[in-house]
């Protein structure tokens, strides 16, 4: 399975209000995933394994079952410049009893926001969003990830962002309402987890009119995944990098190499340019991530050992 499936959502879902659990939104994140121009009325599957493999959790049927039910009752509102619509994702669900497969079809209205993106959509990495257990993490990463390239997001009526993130509705009704609460379980929470599980690192700031916070504005920059699994995918030539490794990779180990401070121009090209020595810092990574090796002190000479980029000490003299 591919590890660095790139999900691409219209910028009006990643900004919509609407309401998915953890799960539900695992599940609509790996749909969209999937989604191909050609295919807009045709019909797209979960396998279930293949989406345990990824995310290492297990589904029971009935959990299943259940969000996909409450996903085709919760709507989506989107905003325009004349309207609010009202939109709900799915035309049919249905479950192949012991091939655990599940069958989507999409329901029209909101197929335009699933396949015209044109240059309005939000990417972000599929692996890294599933990774995240909270479901506020999830929404403010694809949030985020929009703004990837600006250095900050555009500053959010507080009010607006907690309806997005369905914390509060038209009546008032809102939850933690207390500021320090919305931080605790909310704004720090995602914070900590995108910056330990995903590809960016990101901040908040709040701020105040009068006595009262009106405003937030999140910072945003691009790091290496903390955790990146070995590329295990076939050759595939994507934008710049090498024949063999996939962009999301081929990128992850150019910000790796900076964090570890290895700069020299002729190291990095030669390392850039070799689709095995891509998948070598990427899996160099991962093993030091998870603890499979330790190096407490010089990374960098480490990894450029193992690379055979650096000679090992006291061989010189060997």
């Amino acid at each position: 399975m591919n590890q660095a499936l790139e999900v691409r959502q219209h910028n009006a879902i990643t900004t919509a209000r609407y309401e998915y659990s953890e799960l539900q939104l695992d599940l609509f994140f790996y749909l969209l995933s999937m989604l191909k121009k050609d295919k807009t009325d045709g019909v797209y599957e979960i396998v279930v394994k293949d989406l345990s493999a990824m995310t290492g959790k297990e589904y029971k049927y009935g959990y299943l079952r259940k969000a996909t039910e409450e996903m085709g009752s919760r709507m989506f509102e989107v905003s325009t410049a004349k309207s609010y619509k009202q939109l709900w994702m799915f035309q049919r669900v249905e479950y192949i009893i012991g091939e655990g497969r599940i069958e989507i079809e999409f329901a029209n209205p909101i197929k335009p926001y699933l396949f015209d993106l044109k240059d309005n959509f939000t990417s972000f990495q599929l692996y890294a969003a599933l990774r995240l257990g909270s479901k506020y993490a999830k929404r403010i990463y694809a949030l985020c990830s929009q703004w990837k390239d600006k250095g900050q997001t555009q500053t959010f009526s507080l009010d607006e962002f907690k309806k997005m993130l369905a914390l509060l509705d038209d009546k008032g009704n809102e939850q933690y309402k207390q500021i320090g609460q919305f931080k605790q379980f909310v704004l720090d929470e995602s914070v900590k987890q995108i910056n330990q599980h995903t590809d960016l690192q990101i901040g908040y700031t709040l701020q105040k009119r009068g006595r009262s916070f009106q405003n937030i504005t999140f910072t945003v920059k691009a790091q290496p995944l903390a955790v990146v699994l070995p590329v295990k995918d076939g050759p595939a030539k994507v934008g710049a990098a090498p024949v063999g490794v996939s962009e999301a990779q081929y990128q992850n180990a150019r910000l790796l190499l900076e964090q570890w401070n290895i700069k020299r121009a002729d190291v990095v090209n030669q390392i850039m340019n070799s689709a095995n020595l891509v998948q070598e810092v990427n899996k160099f990574a991962y093993e030091l991530q998870t603890g499979k090796i330790k190096v407490e002190k010089n990374v960098a000479g480490y990894l450029l050992t193992r690379l055979g980029l650096k000679e090992p000490k006291g061989k010189k003299n060997a």
